[in-house]
């Protein structure tokens, strides 16, 4: 088994290749466009498909297997998933989008803060790699000059340089309930996408990862396991920033959304089919199982 790097800025991972549609082309070519991607699959199509996540640039992954078809069977070890596998989320991601690990790093990990963002080859430069998303996290390879600061990039045998405005400390203390919904507000409007993980379209769990994961908390990819990886709140004292979890009558955890105020919240919704703040749904507050705190 071999370690190695997600060098597209955004990479999706599949259940099996056998079943990607043909619909799903723009996300698996070697140059993946996630937004093309999106915009040409029919709303049915962006809420029900084989993707069960995505990788993010920079991204570890233990990698099993790797086809002679291009397709690598890996564990994306930053996005946990103890149903499925104790050491990461698994999955099948196109070869083309991995690399060796990038060297080290010359100090502590910093956090894209943009909801998305380019690399450039030199400071102010033309993008080595462009729709680097929020949450991101890129290592430093050195001094910042004029507004950019240069970046280890697996792929790439010299560092990127990323704009010093869009890059932020990894938080080193736990983020308050305010200042994760705050993040989660400026995702207001993307586009619902089953297994999706950025501003170009995203899933229910998925905003959640990605909220936490910008303010440096690692959380599960699905809902049930964010459940199970978070803390009862009684109702009636959520709180901004807690989670609502959905389930079915003798069904586990299938959908979750971040309160706002009590009976509000945050979601990515497959009505709305867009991530929304709304009172909370007569049709969820059926299927609402508690609320829960990070």
């Amino acid at each position: 088994m071999t370690e190695a790097t997600v060098t597209a800025a955004v990479a999706t991972l599949v259940a099996a290749p056998e079943k990607v549609r043909p619909a799903d082309a723009a996300a698996l070519d070697d140059r993946p466009g996630i937004g093309t991607w999106i915009a040409a699959m029919t709303p049915e199509e962006q809420a029900d498909s084989d993707v069960v996540t995505q990788l993010l640039f920079g991204e570890r992954v233990l990698v099993e297997e790797v086809r002679p078809d291009g397709w690598a069977r890996v564990v994306a070890t930053g996005q946990p998933a103890p149903g499925l596998d104790p050491r990461g989320y698994p999955g099948w991601i196109r070869a083309a989008h991995l690399a060796g690990q990038p060297a080290a790093g010359d100090g502590a990990p910093l956090v894209v803060d943009a909801l998305s963002t380019a690399l450039a080859r030199s400071p102010g430069g033309p993008a080595a790699v462009s729709g680097v998303v929020l949450g991101t996290l890129l290592t430093p390879a050195g001094a910042a000059v004029d507004g950019w600061l240069p970046v280890h990039a697996a792929g790439h045998a010299d560092p990127l340089w990323a704009r010093t405005d869009h890059l932020a400390p990894v938080p080193a203390q736990p983020p308050t309930g305010d200042e994760a919904l705050a993040v989660a507000r400026r995702l207001l409007g993307a586009v619902y996408v089953w297994g999706g993980l950025s501003d170009l379209g995203i899933d229910c769990s998925g905003l959640v990862h990605l909220v936490w994961r910008r303010l440096g908390v690692e959380l599960p990819r699905d809902a049930h396991d964010q459940s199970t990886a978070t803390a009862v709140v009684p109702r009636g004292e959520e709180r901004p920033g807690d989670l609502y979890f959905f389930a079915r009558p003798g069904r586990r955890v299938h959908h979750v959304g971040i309160v706002a105020e009590p009976g509000r919240m945050v979601h990515a919704s497959s009505v709305a089919h867009r991530v929304v703040e709304e009172a909370m749904p007569p049709e969820r507050a059926e299927t609402l199982v508690g609320a829960h705190r990070v």
